[in-house]
Formats: C-alpha cells, structure tokens, sequence
C-alpha cells in the first residue's frame, strides 16, 4: 500500500493535464461508466430523458441497491454472499404469512420478518466463523434453505401483503417513489457504518489482512459474525420493498438478485479481495444495471442480449479495477481519506452532476417530436422465452404485427414478476399505444397493471389473466377446464383404475395452480384412479427427466404421468424408456411442436393443445384495434382440445 501511494504521489507531481484526466477517470471509473451510458441511452432513445423514466430507474435500481449495500460489507471484508436473495424472499414470506395467516399484527409482522433476515446472517456468520466452512460455499446452503422454507411457509403460493406496508411501493406526494426514498436512506447508512464506525473500519482491516487484524486485537470472530448479519438485515429490507411493489410475498421472488447485488459492488470498484469497497460506488454500480436494463428495453433488445451486455460490463468493471492498480490508483477505503479527499470526492460528484445536466439540456433536442405516431407502436411482455410454448406465442404475435404494419416490442420476463413490472414500468414511460401481458403471476402484476390504467394505455392480457386492474380484453385458454381435459382423457386410457404421479410447473405461478387444480377435479369422477406422488419440475426438461427418474426408483410400477406441460412430459419419456406409450402412459400440455411430435410417435399418449400462436394472434389484432378506441370483446378465449394420435395430422397449433 505505502509502495502504491508513493508511485501515485510521485508520478502526480510531474503529470501533465492529459495524465491527470486520466488518473480522474481511473479513479472514477464507474461514475464515468455511468454518464457515458446515460449519454448513449438518451441519443439512442427519445424516451430515455423523461422524469417518469428516471423515475422507473430509479425504483428498478432499489431492490438491487438495498441488497448490494449489505453485500458492500460482506466483500469489503473478503467474503461472499450467495444468499440474500433467498433471504429476501424469506422474511417477505414470514411478513405476509404472520400478518395474514396467523393474524400477527402488521408490526410485530415486520418485525419478525426483520429477525428473519439477520438470524439467516447469523447462521451464515457463524457457520464461517466458528464452522470454519467457506463463505461460498456456508451462503450456498443458505440460499437453499431460504428458498425452501419460503415455499414451505406459502405452500408455493403468493401470499397478499398487508396494504399498511404495501404503500412502500406507493409514491410520496404523487411523484417521489417510496422504494428510492428507502434506497438512499439505506445508502446513507451504509455510508456511516463503513466510514464512521468501529465496525466498519474492522471491516477492512478483515478485508485487507485478516491474520493481521487478529493479531492486532480485532475479534474477527465476533465482526464476521456482525458482518453477516446485517448483510441479512439488508436483505430482508429489499424483501419487504420488493414484495411492497408487486402487492404479495411471492415465493420464488429475488431469484438471481445475489448476483446482481455482488454485479452492483464490483462495478462500483470494490475488489472480491476485501480491503476495498464503498456505498457511493455500491449506488453507482447499481444504477449501472438499472439503466441497462432500462435502456436496452426501450431499444427492444432480446433479453438474451442484455444479459450478453451485462455479463460484459461487470468483466469490464473488473478489467478496468486492474489497470486502475497498476497506474497507481489505489481505491482509499471509505473513511480513510482526509477532508482534502472528501472534498475532492465531493467536487467530481458535482462535476459529474453538471455534466449530467448538460447532456440532459443536450438531447431533448435530438428527440423533439419523437412521441409521433407512438400508438403505431405495442409492448409484449412474456412471463419467459425459455419455454416452447411462449416462443410460439411471440411468433403469433410477431406474424400478426407484420401483417397489420406495426411495430411489436418483445421483452421477457425470465418468469420474474418484478421484472415484468420494470418492463410495463418502461413501457407505460414510451406512451405506447397498447400493452400485451402474459403475467408471470396474476396478483403481482396487478401494481403496474393498475400504473398502465393510470396512464389510460389499454391493456390485453395473454394466456393468464390480470387481477385487480382493467382489461381491454383477456385472450386466454381455460387452464382449469384443460387440467379437468388431460384427467379424463389419462383416466379413460387407463380404463378408469391405476396408479399415477404428476409433474408439477414451478411452485408458485398461476399456470400451475390452475393446471393442476383442474387435474384433481376430473380426478373426482374416477375414484380408482390413486396419485402417488406429486413433484415439481419447474417446467423444464431436464428437470422432468431427473425428477421422473427419481420418482421410478420409488414407484416402479406405475401406469400414468401427467406433466404440466410438454417439456416435462418429454423429459418423464426419456426416463421411462421403452415403457413410454406401452406400460405407462403420459399426457403433456401445451401442444408443443416437440409435443405433437412425441404424439405422432406414439410415446406421448396426449397433449392439451392450447393453440399458442393464435393466442398471439389474437392478443395482437385486439390490441391494435383497442388503440384505435374501437370495442373489443372483453373476453376471447382459444378452445383447447386434447391432442392424440388419431386426430394430431389435423391440428396445427
């Protein structure tokens, strides 16, 4: 450290003004990454530069940032946390569980949840500490502890939120977004701790040379046990404003969020080596993915891309630490610096605002009249693209928006409810002329549903419906009445007597729910028919395949499958072999190309076909007309039909 500073001080007193510009950049590396975005998404897009829209970065940015600031403790100090997003998940779910099922008041119900959170850091702490297990892999057992009791807790299903704590995702004085509110308190807090505190100076001299700081008299123990535990604090924060926004607890929420937290705290220049790290560049890193994201759904970018752009601006964030360290500029922990480098620190901030604002006064030039013909123009927003059947719902409604002449912007969702209300959010700030949504979950998408009311934007909903706020019109198949379908036809096949599993979509979503309350009821009317297991398979393939290998070992013998979609009907083909379409039958859903398929080869006895291009058709025709103010039918359902061999030649989905 003296031999980094010495070289820095030494080659500063004969830098020119070209050395010294450079050495401002490297220092600020990631405010200088911010503006430069801020500056490409507002000359790429004329929607980019509004106060709604910053506003929407703003509250996209919060949960990322209330997690990533206790995450800035735990990477300071040389750890890692893999589980807050989990642990959000969880203290959401005890939040909403007490206060609605067990009738705890709203307070005490926040306060357990509170508790939550820190005794899953605690347990995290003391598994490191006194357990001797690696961060990495002590939080990785936590993530799945905490996802796992969150489902327990909910039964896999979305819990309501006290409306007493919902209003966190509401807006102070009709413009200022709560969750920001809570971020920048939370970001100021974080500031203190790290800058001004006994613990926060512990927490780099951990980081820095942990035998050291024991030998000095730190009790490392004892710190990394406090490190972690308001690392848990911090997540159960951005559970509760998380789950505040989508209106429930939602057992899957904040699924992936651990990695964008840690994205959010390397980008913002602290080193996965410890010793380094502060909450203004935690802020900054945060709101580096915020406009990504942001920026790159107004320009319609793939989903797939954006995590392509993502994944590359964090490599960039750390290639960009490293030719920082060998110029020279060694980052100052938090706190360390004299006045002189606070008001230093201070000076660029206010620069970088000017500059801020002089780019702002610059492009609302490039972008005048770029709101014409905005009702030439319709959002689509998909629960996910990682499924057969809601690719084919995009190309439907791609072909229909080809053939009408207008412009369809896809975004996907990555069956993340809080993500698709970043999306609607992004779309209700262009002024589209209509939004389609195919909700992750039918509850939690009501909040930005209702922002879309709001913004008298017409709304069609694809596939599931929208709880809670206006419709222009529902383009669905009946879930419910396809479960009851696929149970009468696998029973009928059966000859009304046997023994069958069923695999399960993920725990949580609408889809499921109904799918397979449907099954048990056209179970009803055949009582010889007895489900031995039910297990999730999340609608995957190859979880299909695992999970139906498994479920064979206990339940040799068994003569029926019924999957909840045709994905993981073909991964439970796979593991029954030969047996598939013989011994046992299986019956999917969705109508799949690959489905289909498998039915024409007779290994897949039936799928319930739902005909998921022409819902995309249909979404979209009703969507251009409701533009147009003309009357549409409020409710359009798409017969489904039970797909065999005998009549699969004839149907095209």
């Amino acid at each position: 450290m003296a031999t980094d500073t010495l070289k820095s001080s030494t080659g500063a007193s004969g830098a020119s003004g070209a050395s010294g510009l450079r050495r401002l950049l490297l220092d600020n590396g990631a405010l200088t990454a911010l503006i430069v975005l801020v500056v490409a998404m507002s000359v790429l897009s004329g929607d980019f530069l509004t106060a709604d829209n910053l506003l929407n970065i703003g509250v996209q940015a919060a949960v990322t940032a209330i997690l990533a600031f206790g995450v800035t403790f735990v990477i300071v100090s040389a750890g890692i946390d893999l589980s807050v997003g989990s642990v959000a998940a969880l203290s959401a779910t005890v939040l909403a569980w007490s206060a609605t099922s067990e009738g705890v008041p709203v307070w005490i119900a926040v306060i357990l949840a509170i508790v939550t959170g820190v005794a899953c850091g605690l347990v995290n702490g003391f598994l490191i500490s006194y357990g001797k297990l690696p961060p990495f892999i002590a939080t990785l057992a936590m993530l799945s502890v905490g996802r796992g009791l969150s489902l327990v807790i909910s039964q896999g299903s979305p819990i309501a939120f006290p409306e007493s704590v919902s209003h966190l995702g509401d807006n102070l004085g009709g413009w200022l977004p709560v969750p920001v509110l809570v971020m920048l308190v939370l970001g100021g807090v974080t500031a203190v701790i790290l800058g001004r505190t006994y613990i926060g100076r512990a927490m780099y001299a951990i980081g820095g040379n942990e035998e050291a700081a024991r030998l000095s008299g730190l009790r490392v123990k004892r710190q990394k046990l406090a490190i972690y535990a308001l690392s848990g604090l911090f997540a159960a924060a951005a559970g509760i404003v998380l789950a505040s926004r989508l209106s429930s607890a939602q057992p899957q929420a904040a699924q992936g969020y651990e990695l964008d937290a840690i994205a959010a705290v390397v980008i913002g220049g602290a080193s996965l080596a410890g010793g380094t790290g502060k909450a203004s560049g935690t802020l900054i890193g945060a709101l580096i993915l915020a406009v990504l994201r942001n920026g790159l759904n107004l320009l319609s970018v793939s989903a797939f891309w954006q995590q392509v752009v993502i994944g590359v601006v964090i490599a960039l964030a750390v290639l960009l630490d490293t030719v920082r360290r060998k110029a020279g500029a060694t980052p100052v922990p938090a706190g360390a610096g004299g006045s002189g480098d606070r008001k230093k620190q201070a000076v660029t901030y206010v620069l970088a605002a000017v500059a801020a604002a002089a780019i702002v006064g610059a492009t609302s030039f490039l972008h005048s009249g770029s709101s014409a013909a905005k009702t030439e123009k319709i959002g689509l927003s998909l629960s996910t693209l990682n499924n057969p059947f809601f690719v084919q719902i995009r190309a439907g409604a791609q072909d229909e928006a080809k053939k009408l002449g207008v412009d369809l912007s896809v975004t996907d969702a990555q069956n993340d409810a809080s993500q698709q209300a970043n999306q609607l959010q992004n779309f209700t700030s262009e002024g589209l002329g209509t939004i389609i949504v195919n909700p992750v979950d039918s509850d939690a998408v009501t909040p930005a549903a209702k922002a879309v009311n709001k913004a008298d934007i017409p709304l069609v909903a694809v596939d599931r419906a929208v709880n809670g706020a206006n419709t222009a019109a529902l383009v669905a198949s009946d879930n419910v009445s396809g479960g009851e379908l696929a149970a009468r036809s696998l029973a009928e096949k059966l000859g009304g007597k046997g023994e069958i599993v069923i695999l399960q979509g993920q725990a949580g979503t609408s889809a499921s729910r109904e799918r397979g309350a449907g099954f048990a009821e056209g179970l009803k009317a055949y009582p010889g028919i007895k489900v031995l297991a039910k297990q999730p398979a999340d609608w995957d393939r190859t979880k299909g395949l695992d999970v139906m290998t498994n479920l064979l070992q206990a339940n040799p013998d068994v003569d029926g499958v019924f999957a909840e979609n045709d994905e993981m009907a073909l991964g439970a083909i796979k593991a029954l072999g030969s047996k598939a379409g013989k011994s046992v039958q299986v019956i999917g859903f969705d109508g799949t190309a690959d489905g289909l398929k498998a039915v024409e080869a007779g290994t897949l006895y039936a799928s319930v076909a739902q005909q998921p291009a022409e819902l995309g058709r249909i979404a979209v025709r009703n969507a251009v007309e409701a533009a147009k103010g003309e009357k549409v039918e409020k409710s359009v359902m798409v017969p489904v039909k039970v797909v065999t061999s005998q009549n699969v030649a004839e149907f095209s989905g």
